[in-house]
């Protein structure tokens, strides 16, 4: 119990985004992914993930970790149901997803609400991704209450709000580890990949390549930043998090890449140099390996689910 205070309390939380979302039609999208934590509460309607599998009732959460992709299907689908993936997604959301309050000039199939969020270890580690948890299915009425009241914040925009909801937000991430822990959830994966948030080395190492995404980041540099041989450092680092350095440091480009292109209107090439890319192709089709969708209509996505 004390290891896990340790860790609830070194991790940075932050709300990133929030809306009463109505499904406009049934539909299944192939490759959901997010690179930030995502929780979507079932309001009214019908829902499934994993190609089908798992029913959602209503009033029970989805939670998807960050980078973790699946399949999700909106209504009562069948074999003629529109099934699209994320890149057309980001194209057609409009006619699937409406995210004002007004009425959308059509019957809702389901009425669902999403809420994103950051969780990292000292700033620095996707904590439920590090952890290696699946998305799954939850009923919980504590996380609905906090879900609903994040959202009424979110639209009054009242002095004081966004104080409220970075509160909310992480009163909502400590009661899903503790609805976690509480029901001995994914026991095997928290045993066996919490243990290097004890490391202070590797510590080091995530922060220093936290600051540092736009500059060279070889296996000598960390090596001298962890104080191992650069021989080992690729060993070290894998042993301990289940990932090569380089390939964690890819994850952390391009998730700096998505706040960038969220919170900023710098021009594409010039994120892509921000974070580490000489080259605006190779950034570009890198970018849309990891979340299957060019960084155009990504952007394009994150504004009309901010609408």
């Amino acid at each position: 119990m004390e290891d896990y205070n340790k860790i609830i309390e070194s991790l940075g939380i932050r709300f990133l985004k929030a809306n009463n979302i109505k499904i406009l039609q049934t539909f299944t999208i192939s490759n959901f992914q997010d690179s930030e934590n995502v929780l979507i509460l079932l309001r009214k309607g019908k829902m499934k993930f994993d190609k089908g599998g798992e029913e959602i009732p209503e009033g029970s959460a989805l939670f998807i970790p960050a980078n973790r992709e699946l399949s999700i299907d909106y209504g009562h689908t069948s074999r003629r149901t529109p099934v699209i993936d994320a890149e057309e997604f980001a194209f057609r959301q409009a006619e699937f997803f409406h995210t004002q309050e007004k009425d959308p000039g059509t019957t809702p199939i389901a009425e669902i609400t999403m809420v994103t969020f950051e969780a990292k270890v000292f700033d620095t580690v996707n904590f439920f991704t590090s952890l290696n948890i699946p998305p799954f299915s939850f009923e919980n009425a504590k996380v609905n209450g906090i879900i609903f009241d994040i959202v009424k914040e979110k639209g009054a925009m009242a002095h004081g709000s966004e104080r409220v909801i970075k509160l909310k937000t992480e009163h909502l991430v400590v009661e899903v580890v503790r609805h976690i822990i509480d029901n001995n959830l994914f026991v095997e994966q928290m045993a066996t990949n919490s243990t290097y948030f004890k490391d202070p080395r590797l510590i080091k190492v995530f922060r220093y390549i936290k600051d540092n995404l736009g500059g060279e980041l070889s296996n000598k540099m960390l090596a001298k930043v962890a104080g191992v041989s650069e021989d080992y450092v690729g060993q070290y680092f894998k042993m301990l998090t289940g990932i090569n350095p380089q390939d964690y440091i890819e994850y952390q480009r391009m998730e700096y890449a998505l706040e960038l292109l969220r919170t900023t209107k710098m021009k594409i090439r010039d994120i892509g140099r921000t974070c580490g890319y000489k080259d605006t192709a190779y950034f570009c089709r890198r970018f849309k390996m990891m979340f299957g969708i060019p960084a155009g209509k990504m952007r394009k996505r994150e504004t009309l689910m901010n609408v």
